[in-house]
């Protein structure tokens, strides 16, 4: 299901890339400055363990979100001709598995709550499961949605989400109703924008049933499930070995803490994503245009990503302190090792979504599962010898240090030299050595507070600046119309 672009109509497919970046984009700063903003309002109204009983629902609703279409969906948008064609075979699958797995869900609640040492979990478990069913009601419209690049009517969704999640979530923070608040709020925004997205995709879900389609869906979508689900056990893995070590306490702090760290993925590697994956695979016959792309793209996300996690990790506790107050101190000790894990996950979504498009998703399958494997030992004896830090050590182990080069290597034998990922890194990586050094001198003659996080700030980024700008001709090149226009419509 690979999509072939004649070159005539690849500069068409620049523009398509470059809006839907645009949009993209912008639906990412206003939807995580929003995050954030509310984010900081719900830490100074809840406690720790409201936080840590929401993260055992959350651990539950993404297991099963990762299979919830067994992978199905994301045909829509490799396939060559009109998907409408294969929409409402693929409801129906969605709808069909969202329902199997929402049962499933409702009655191993209670002994998954009680694993993670939350019983009072088991509510909120099951209530959250519900937007499983909302998932599979909107996975094609949603994916039509990206394969058209039609950032602008996400934007719309997202942030009508963001708005009422959060208004619902604070007003029932600030009745009382702890983490209950955050179950509600999020399931009501997701069953209201559920009928926006169908709406504004024009695309409103009929179930269908073809059996060859059928046949060739699993094929293509079943090893993408299960990379999937083995993607987001690798997310969540740390949230189950916490809670089940160290209780739902020490697992607000981790949370808040693995938060904060993902900023650099919800940030850059969401804006990339929306459009990499239809990009990619509408360049999977011309092996030039797709290096350029992953060169550049790898060079971008790393200039955007390396600083930022390195400032989150320097300045870890005066940034917790600050935003969040004093209660939320402890999560600092994991947010200096848990931002390297963030920067590793933008690289390896890149990577992921490069070898999905050229058809390798069973490699992807293999490495997601060699992730899980290493790191459920790592968590475990790290926080058994140092608690929510020692987890977070062992997560920065396995995903910086062995997944990063595995993924890397994959991407070498896909067709892509590994002198073109260095040479992406060569800024990146000396750029942010230099922000360090500057941070830390900060640190060094200055306390814990919003002087030290403003002062160090500045610092980092003015030594960082400077060997990153040279780069900036690649964001320009992405905007103009070259002699080659198949390698920028590449350019996620």
């Amino acid at each position: 299901m690979t999509v072939d672009t004649p070159a005539d109509d690849r500069a068409g497919l620049a523009g398509k890339v470059r809006r839907g970046l645009a949009m993209s984009l912008l639906n990412t700063v206003l939807g995580k400055v929003g995050t954030l903003v509310v984010g900081i309002a719900l830490a100074r109204l809840l406690d720790p363990a409201d936080f840590g009983v929401f993260a055992v629902a959350l651990v539950a609703l993404f297991v099963v979100l990762a299979v919830n279409e067994l992978g199905v969906s994301l045909a829509l948008v490799r396939w060559p001709g009109d998907p409408r064609h294969i929409a409402p075979t693929v409801t129906t699958m969605s709808i069909a598995s969202s329902a199997v797995l929402y049962a499933a869900c409702f009655f191993a609640a209670p002994p998954f709550a009680h694993a993670l040492n939350a019983p009072e979990a088991t509510g909120v478990v099951r209530l959250l499961a519900v937007a499983v069913l909302i998932d599979g009601v909107t996975a094609a419209p949603a994916q039509l949605i990206n394969r058209e690049f039609a950032q602008g009517k996400r934007l719309v969704v997202d942030l009508s989400n963001l708005v009422l999640t959060s208004g619902i979530t604070v007003v029932l923070a600030v009745a009382g109703m702890g983490a209950w608040s955050l179950a509600i709020g999020r399931l009501v925004g997701n069953g209201i924008t559920a009928g926006m997205l169908c709406r504004l995709a024009s695309y409103w879900p009929r179930p269908g049933w073809d059996r060859r389609q059928a046949r060739e869906l699993l094929a293509f979508g079943l090893p993408l499930a299960g990379a999937s689900l083995l993607y987001v056990a690798m997310l969540y893995i740390d949230n189950v070995v916490v809670g089940a070590v160290l209780g739902p306490v020490a697992l607000g702090f981790y949370v808040q803490a693995f938060n904060l760290s993902s900023f650099p993925v919800n940030t850059f590697s969401t804006v990339v994503r929306r459009v990499s994956l239809a990009a990619f695979s509408r360049l999977a016959t011309d092996e030039a245009a797709r290096r350029d792309a992953v060169g550049r793209s790898l060079a971008l996300l790393a200039a955007a990503t390396f600083p930022l996690a390195t400032l989150l990790g320097l300045l870890a506790l005066p940034l917790i302190t600050s935003l969040y107050g004093p209660k939320w101190a402890p999560a600092a000790a994991a947010l200096g090792f848990l931002a390297i894990v963030g920067a590793a996950r933008v690289l390896n979504e890149l990577a992921y979504d490069f070898l999905v498009a050229c058809g390798h998703s069973r490699v992807t399958l293999y490495l997601q599962a060699l992730w899980v494997a290493l790191l459920l030992p790592a968590l475990t004896v790290g926080a058994h010898l140092d608690g929510i830090r020692g987890a977070a050590a062992g997560h920065a182990l396995v995903s910086a240090g062995v997944v990063v080069p595995a993924f890397g290597y994959a991407v070498t034998r896909a067709g892509v030299p590994g002198a073109v990922l260095l040479r992406a890194l060569v800024r990146p990586l000396l750029g942010t050595a230099l922000l360090a050094a500057a941070v830390l001198a900060v640190r060094a003659g200055t306390d814990p507070g919003w002087g030290q996080l403003i002062l160090g700030g500045l610092a980092g980024l003015a030594v960082y600046a400077p060997v990153v700008a040279p780069l900036r001709h690649l964001a320009g090149s992405f905007t103009r119309s070259p002699a080659r226009p198949e390698a920028v419509a590449a350019a996620p």
